[in-house]
């Protein structure tokens, strides 16, 4: 009779059972659990002798599946103990339900071809090539893919999948979002004959299982996904490959909360493998790291077939002239009509879905706002409701005001991409306009039609949000407008200028990425802000520089580091007074700062009251242990909810 532990995909940690078969660490099982029998997964921890004999269970059965990868154990087990989570609310993101369940018709993998095809490469991109490549099968190593926008920085690492592929294993590619697929799915199926197995959100049921059960088998040599990809049960790992890793969208925030790309990073180190970090605009973390000679820098400094970077133009909104209405400046107009003139192609951006952020009343000041959150609710005209971007409470848009019952008095303050939109059709009455947002696109495909329309020549005028600011080649598309330059620094926290800078960059480098040469005109009302000039001028290492001498200087990551502790509750008194004995009992060590607690920025979210600490620590402190060692003496009320997130990139 063995004795063994096992982890369940649940909010805890291991539980013993016996078996009267030898099962090892990552064998799949199903054991009683509660009134049910669960599937678990036979996990690398000592059972607990001290527990006697004979209050240990049997387990019910083994299932026939490929056992769980001793990387994948290790990985599970390292993300759990570095965001103090729950190690079976992890393993819970590595599994699937049913994974025992076979499909009738399941999908088949092809294997790549990776005999090279015609593409030619500059000298720069020629010794990229030669970098990366030389870097395969020779373990642990991190490298910065540092190449402008339309550096051809995809066909590089191309290369580098296809000299991985010539080794039993696989290769990750993760994606900060999904509506990237689609058209890189297209160039890695021209480069490789095949698609690869791909992993996110809007995959069907079928897909998930097939796909889960190929990555566990081997099966699936090349898989490209989302940050959830990260937790595939991959047989053997030759290679990890980050794009736009920057990109904030790979940090976690619901559930387990993590930055995928320093997970990734982790997850190459354990199955020492290469891992290759792509941007145009890298992140502060990697840049410091490239500095301090960690990562290899491997740099495109010219776009592919010698296209230039657009020409960049500043227009000061605040020198309007007196009776000048709307949101696009003479001079943006101008240079669209020019663009119509020319038969070329204009995309205009603003970071802000709907219609208006913002309905108030005229008559009595009345701010429409989320009955759930602290939050005002954002008019979507062309659907006819107000939604909160937070929770998503709708209504439909009333024909009076709510406080003083004042028919017609609801104004719409501020503009949204349906404002611009609407404001560019009224300008332009005779120009194919097509609006582009997360709210339109249902699923990829969708923007795979948009962007053959694009490259049929079937839209004049673009007009989107940041779905829309990298990872597209439009090559007729000569001009970017951003119609409010300033926006992203109204966020206050450790990162909006680097966010704003690596934003408007990537937008702006839509512009002229085939051989006509692109221009940029960014709208401001505070031009001479130093992230606005160092765009005018292209000067990203000013930027950095400058970003970095203030992280520095303040002691903030990535030269030290944060963790936020998130109190919320229905209770508003008893979540503070939660909060506030947190921060009393809060160790006194001279290398940690406790701040707060303090009201969220967003006070209310989904009906709970919200207080905020921040934990502030010298790089080197341990972090973690503190934490654990904190919290763990506290009792926190059954109604009241304490989430840690370690290095925090939002402050909401």
């Amino acid at each position: 009779m063995q004795r063994l532990s096992v982890l369940f995909p649940a909010p805890l940690g291991c539980y013993d059972y016996k078996s009267e078969t030898p099962v090892c660490p990552g064998h799949f099982i199903k054991a009683p659990f509660g009134r049910k029998t669960a599937l678990g997964v036979v996990w690398n921890q000592a059972p607990d002798l001290s527990v006697p004999e004979s209050k240990i269970k049997n387990i019910s059965e083994t299932v026939a599946l490929n056992p769980l990868p001793p990387e994948t154990i290790r990985f599970v087990n390292w993300v759990a103990g570095y965001t103090l989570s729950p190690a079976g609310m992890v393993l819970k993101m590595a599994l699937i339900p049913e994974p025992e369940k076979t499909s009738k018709k399941p999908i088949t993998f092809q294997e790549p071809d990776i005999r090279a095809d015609s593409v030619s490469f500059s000298e720069a991109q020629a010794a990229a090539v030669q970098k990366l490549c030389a870097q395969i099968d020779g373990g642990f190593h991190v490298s910065l893919l540092d190449g402008v926008t339309g550096s051809g920085k995809t066909e590089v690492y191309f290369e580098a999948i296809a000299t991985a592929l010539k080794h039993p294993g696989q290769v990750l590619i993760l994606l900060p979002e999904i509506t990237l697929t689609s058209a890189w799915l297209n160039r890695f199926e021209k480069r490789f004959g095949v698609k690869p197995a791909v992993w996110h959100s809007a995959i069907t049921p079928k897909q998930r299982r097939d796909t889960w059960r190929a990555v566990l088998n081997g099966e699936a040599r090349v898989i490209v996904g989302a940050r959830s990809a990260l937790f595939l049960p991959y047989s053997k790992l030759n290679l990890i490959i980050v794009d736009e890793e920057h990109d904030a969208s790979y940090k976690q925030e619901d559930g387990i909360l993590y930055q995928a790309r320093d997970m990734a990073i982790v997850r190459a180190k354990l199955a020492d493998c290469p891992i290759i970090l792509a941007s145009a605009t890298p992140s502060v973390e990697t840049y410091c790291n490239v500095l301090n000679g960690k990562y290899d820098h491997i740099r495109l400094p010219e776009r592919f077939s010698g296209a230039e970077f657009p020409d960049i133009r500043i227009v000061d909104m605040r020198r309007k002239e007196k009776g000048e209405t709307g949101f696009v400046s003479p001079e943006l107009k101008k240079a669209i009509a020019e663009k119509l003139a020319e038969k070329e192609q204009s995309l205009l951006f603003i970071n802000r879905r709907g219609y208006a952020p913002l309905v108030l009343c005229r008559a009595c000041g009345e701010r429409l706002q989320c009955p759930y959150c602290s939050a005002w609710l954002v008019e979507h005209r062309q659907k006819g409701y107000l939604q909160c971007h937070h929770c998503g409470y709708t209504r439909r848009i009333p024909s009076e005001c709510p406080s003083c019952h004042e028919k017609d008095t609801l104004i719409s303050c501020g503009p949204g991409v349906e404002r611009i939109f609407e404001e560019i059709n009224h300008i332009f009455p005779n120009a194919r306009c097509e609006m582009v947002t997360s709210d339109t696109l249902a699923n990829p495909a969708v923007f795979t039609a948009l962007s053959e329309k694009m490259a049929k020549g079937e839209i004049d005028i673009l007009i989107g949000t940041q779905i829309l600011a990298k990872g597209h080649n439009f090559p007729n598309l000569t001009l970017v407008g951003v119609i409010d330059a300033d926006m992203g620094l109204a966020g206050g926290d450790l990162r909006a200028s680097e966010r704003t800078f690596q934003l408007l960059h990537q937008v702006m480098g839509r512009a002229g990425r085939d051989r006509k040469k692109g221009t940029a005109i960014l709208q401001s009302y505070s031009p001479e802000n130093l992230i606005i000039q160092a765009l005018k001028a292209n000067d990203r290492e000013h930027f950095m520089n400058e970003e970095i001498l203030s992280r520095r200087l303040l002691g903030m990551p990535p030269f030290g580091r944060l963790a936020a502790v998130i109190v919320s509750g229905r209770d508003q008194n008893l979540t503070y007074q939660t909060a506030a004995h947190l921060a009393k009992t809060a160790p006194f060590l001279k290398e940690v700062s406790v701040l707060g607690p303090a009201a969220a920025p967003l006070a209310v979210l989904r009906g709970k009251y919200r207080f905020r600490l921040l934990i502030k620590t010298t790089k080197e402190f341990k972090l973690q242990n503190m934490l654990k060692t904190w919290l763990g003496k506290i009792k926190i009320p059954a109604s009241v909810d304490v989430r840690l997130d370690i290095d925090p990139y939002s402050f909401f």
